[in-house]
Formats: structure tokens, C-alpha cells, sequence
């Protein structure tokens, strides 16, 4: 509908822009121009390796390629090229984190969770894996077999790599909780919500996109206003 920004979906680690069917058909439903971007750190065994600012790249290019205004919804790890790649650019009118990492610029993803790996993280050279996707990211999902098939391998330059810059400064924030994920930790999400400018909840595991989409969805289309 015209006035209304397109959303732009931005996938987190291992996962691609297949996890975002069930909410992107939601909100195409309501008239949204939904867009997402496929991060290039995720990938087949094998594949080249590229890290956050890679990916921070993708991001500002598709916000550039729909030529107008746009909100960012990040999910996870998404949130740091969400953040990076969204600075400085006139047509992001918002920003919302679902479940995800909301640092500042010199912050990296593995200083925030303390400096060490947790123990689902299976880390082999210049990639990791998670040792349990089924519980970790789909423990709200009656059948998550599907979605853990679709991971990818994910490299790990991104947990060391630090943020160059945080669009969040200076684009309105949302932060959506998820209060049952076994991923990023509750008390976690909420010291990184601080920096939002508004805070939502949902009684749902990590991934709320597969689990609860109709729900994120009114979440999202609120945080627009």
C-alpha cells in the first residue's frame, strides 16, 4: 500500500531467508512489500567464507535496491549487519530486533556473550555449527525437522569481527523478547533492549517467525505505528 515502508527481513546465523515464509506470507497478506536478504557468511561445507561486514554489505545493499523507505526487522545474529549496514542511510525509518544481538560499533558478538563459546556451539576452523538446533532454536515447534535440515553451515569470522558502526543510534528501535528462547538468554535480551527505544514480549522460543509469525507479525506492523 502506498505511505507504508517495505519491510526488509534479515535472517540470522545458519539459517537463510526460507525461515521467514510463514510471517513474510502474513504480512504480503496485509499489503506489506515484504523483501529479504540471503547473508553470504551462511553457507554450504566447502563454500567460501565471509564475515559480518560481508554481510553487513548485502544488507545496505538490498535496503538501497528497494528504493524507498524501509523498516529493517532483524532476527539473532542478523541484528549486527542489520546495525552496520543500515547507518547513515536516510530510508531505514526503523529498526526492529527479534531475539537479536542489538550491540554498539566496536562491539563483536562473541565479547557480548562473555568471550567464550556456549557449549551448543560446535566450532571447527573457520566455521561453527549448533550441536542442538532442535531444542536451542525450535523448542516451541511441534516438528522442527524441516527448518533444522535447511541450516547451514555459518562462518565464524562474524562472532569475532566487531561492529564499524550502530544504526540503532539514530533510527528509531524496537526490541521484541522472546521469553522462552534457548538461545540468546532472557536477561541478555533485555540488557541489549535497553538500547531500544521501545521494548515488546512474546511467549515464544527463539525463532517466533516459525513458531508464532501471526503474533510477530501485529508486533512488527505496531512497532510502524
Amino acid at each position: 500500500m502506498s505511505g507504508r515502508p517495505a519491510l526488509l527481513l534479515v535472517h540470522g546465523a545458519w539459517h537463510g531467508s526460507w525461515c521467514w515464509e510463514p510471517l513474510r506470507a502474513l504480512l504480503t497478506d496485509e499489503g506489506w512489500r515484504v523483501e529479504t536478504v540471503d547473508l553470504p557468511s551462511v553457507a554450504p561445507e566447502g563454500a567460501t567464507r565471509y564475515g559480518l561486514h560481508d554481510d553487513a554489505k548485502a544488507v545496505r545493499e538490498a535496503i538501497t535496491a528497494i528504493g524507498g523507505p524501509v523498516v529493517v526487522v532483524a532476527h539473532s545474529y542478523g541484528g549486527e549487519p542489520a546495525t552496520e549496514g543500515a547507518a547513515g542511510l536516510p530510508e531505514v525509518q526503523g529498526l526492529v530486533y527479534v531475539a537479536a544481538f542489538l550491540l554498539d560499533a566496536g562491539e563483536s558478538l562473541l565479547a557480548a556473550i562473555g568471550g567464550t563459546p556456549p557449549p551448543w556451539w560446535q566450532v571447527d576452523g573457520e566455521t561453527f555449527t549448533p550441536l542442538t538446533p532442535e531444542t536451542v532454536f525450535f523448542n516451541d515447534i511441534d516438528d522442527p525437522a524441516d527448518a533444522v535440515r535447511q541450516l547451514e553451515t555459518q562462518s565464524y569470522a562474524v562472532a569475532t569481527e566487531a561492529l564499524s558502526a550502530a544504526a540503532w543510534r539514530n533510527i528509531d528501535s524496537t526490541y521484541v523478547v522472546c521469553e522462552q528462547d534457548n538461545a540468546i538468554p532472557v536477561f541478555a535480551q533485555e540488557a541489549m533492549a535497553q538500547r531500544a527505544g521501545r521494548v515488546e514480549r512474546l511467549a515464544s522460543g527463539h525463532s517466533p517467525f516459525l513458531s508464532r509469525p501471526k503474533e510477530l507479525a501485529a508486533i512488527i506492523t505496531k512497532s510502524i505505528g
